[in-house]
């Protein structure tokens, strides 16, 4: 995970503490601790606790509370304001409400792989598999588009799939990874790109300076 901190990522260990019970369900901490700023990232968390094992065995909601807010960088200006809206939207409301973020990036997602990943327009589902299909993306970020469709268990909640808008229930820490795979996206076909034009655009200029041809 990223420590919501210093934005580091790191492999997490979560210590659990048991809060009590009220009507609306068992309450409990869930702490992580980042190695690389020595910070506790903290998360008030509703579900079933098995005090023997010290575990949520079910969590029904989980939000940040330390820190608050959220800890993900802001969207590359590279990124189309279209797009660029719901990602920066589904961060500020991450820490309150991870439905509607995980809502928001799924729109989102789905708006991405529509304008560069050239999809043909269908349920989210199909097109995440149209764009591994494709051949054009690099190994890790096909696996990392395989766990939205596996995390966000897309095939008991089809409405995650056909209506991507929707504010629908989600697994614990599903909404934070969908932040994290848009970001790679974002670098991938955004960032990237401008980035090697830029560099074209730098060495053709040198190029002309000297009297060659520039680079097509």
């Amino acid at each position: 995970m990223k420590c919501r901190h210093c934005l580091v990522e790191f492999h997490p260990r979560k210590t659990n503490f048991y809060l009590g019970t009220d009507k609306d369900g068992v309450w409990g901490i869930t702490c992580f601790d980042c190695p690389a700023c020595n910070r506790m990232n903290l998360y008030l968390v509703n579900g079933k606790f098995d005090h023997k094992s010290k575990k949520f065995d079910t969590i029904n909601s989980i939000s940040s509370i330390r820190p608050k807010g959220s800890s993900h960088s802001p969207c590359p200006s590279e990124v189309p304001p279209s797009i660029a809206e719901d990602y920066e939207e589904a961060c500020i409301v991450l820490p309150d409400s991870p439905k509607a973020s995980a809502a928001l990036s799924r729109r989102c997602l789905q708006n991405l792989l529509r304008d560069v990943g050239k999809v043909k327009p269908g349920n989210l589902a199909n097109e995440i598999q149209q764009v591994i299909d494709s051949g054009n993306l690099p190994s890790h970020l096909v696996k990392a588009l395989d766990m939205v469709r596996q995390i966000g268990n897309f095939a008991a909640h089809p409405m995650k799939s056909n209506s991507t808008g929707e504010i629908v229930p989600v697994e614990p820490e599903e909404a934070e990874w969908d932040l994290e795979v848009l970001e790679a996206l974002f670098d991938f076909y955004y960032v990237q790109p401008k980035q090697l034009s830029d560099k074209i655009d730098t060495l053709n200029t040198k190029l002309v300076d000297i009297g060659k041809n520039p680079i097509k």
